[in-house]
């Protein structure tokens, strides 16, 4: 049985896709895992459709959540307009009773998707949080490994800042491995400067 939806500290987190158009070293889809700290079968049988994904949330009371967030073991936004329109189907059934959505991304889905997707945050994310991984372009390209090599910290640099225009809470984050006082503070004035947060996370070994 795969695993759409699933409980964390209190949020429900998404998982639509297993596609990603990176490969970073921290990933701990590496070596075989198909799970995490947060569910054990993440590797979906399948992409669910829509009737699949609403049938699942039919099986929860969203009230009781905290925050519903977009993640799950893959790059989230590869499901877009399925994303989209998840969200849109729950803010008719729950209204302002909906709790804060979120969407944690590698910032690109205007590479993935063909088009400048930010203008369609507005009004449904209310948090988005985008791995930087790197303080510049050689260390981001080392760590998250873009199937589009450097262009991927372009991407993901223009998905901020557009993002930034959009969505009340844009967050940036990296991983405490390997990176010194300096390092963090580099990648928090770059994220300042787009108009986003710096959000430094624990490395969790594989």
């Amino acid at each position: 049985m795969m695993t759409i939806s699933y409980e964390y500290e209190g949020a429900l987190y998404v998982n639509l896709t297993n596609r990603c158009d990176c490969a970073c070293v921290f990933c701990l889809r590496h070596n075989g895992h198909k799970g995490s700290i947060y569910a054990d079968d993440l590797w979906l049988e399948h992409e669910p459709d829509r009737e699949e994904i609403w049938a699942d949330f039919q099986k929860r009371d969203l009230t009781r959540y905290r925050e519903l967030v977009f993640c799950g073991f893959g790059e989230p936004t590869f499901r877009w307009d399925d994303d989209a329109w998840l969200i849109d189907e729950l803010r008719k059934v729950y209204g302002d009773k909906l709790p804060p959505v979120r969407i944690n991304t590698n910032g690109h889905a205007n590479r993935i998707l063909g088009r400048d997707i930010t203008p369609e945050l507005a009004g449904r994310v209310d948090t988005i949080s985008i791995s930087l991984n790197g303080a510049d372009r050689a260390e981001y390209t080392a760590v998250t490994q873009p199937s589009t090599g450097e262009q991927g910290w372009d991407d993901m640099l223009d998905f901020t800042r557009k993002a930034a225009r959009y969505v009340p809470q844009v967050v940036m984050t990296i991983v405490d491995k390997d990176k010194t006082e300096a390092d963090i503070a580099a990648c928090r004035a770059l994220a300042e400067s787009l108009g986003a947060h710096l959000r430094v996370r624990a490395y969790i070994p594989n």
